[in-house]
């Protein structure tokens, strides 16, 4: 499946190999921010970020069609239990050139959030 290399990043925490799984313009839509990312540089940061701040991350399913694939998964942030869904869209060349992520229950977005917000704050501060 197409989702395969970023599924098994995802679920390793390591994302060093994501100029092979992602355009170099790619746009990602955040469960908490209208505006979208993007680009390969900004992406990194979030997702190296959120790696950490998930605990006991794992995808339950996965379905592909065409270009994009859905992949649902269960994951904690400290001791709020999160669902949520990554939607690939891949490009031409394979890479993916569109993620949007979507999280519930809303406590738990909230304290990803805050945790995000801490560890982003500290990095740029």
């Amino acid at each position: 499946m197409k989702s395969d290399g970023f599924r098994q990043a995802a679920e390793a925490k390591d994302f060093s190999r994501a100029e092979e799984l992602f355009s170099p313009d790619v746009v990602f839509h955040s469960p908490a921010v209208y505006e979208p990312y993007s680009g390969l540089e900004a992406l990194g940061v979030l997702l190296r970020n959120v790696a950490e701040v998930f605990e006991d991350f794992r995808y339950v399913d996965q379905v592909e069609s065409g270009d994009t694939a859905v992949l649902i998964f269960e994951a904690r942030v400290g001791d709020r239990e999160v669902n949520g869904v990554d939607i690939l869209r891949f490009g031409e060349d394979e890479r993916i050139a569109e993620m949007t992520v979507m999280i519930r229950p809303f406590s738990g977005l909230q304290a990803l959030l805050e945790e995000m917000g801490r560890r982003l704050s500290a990095a740029s501060g």
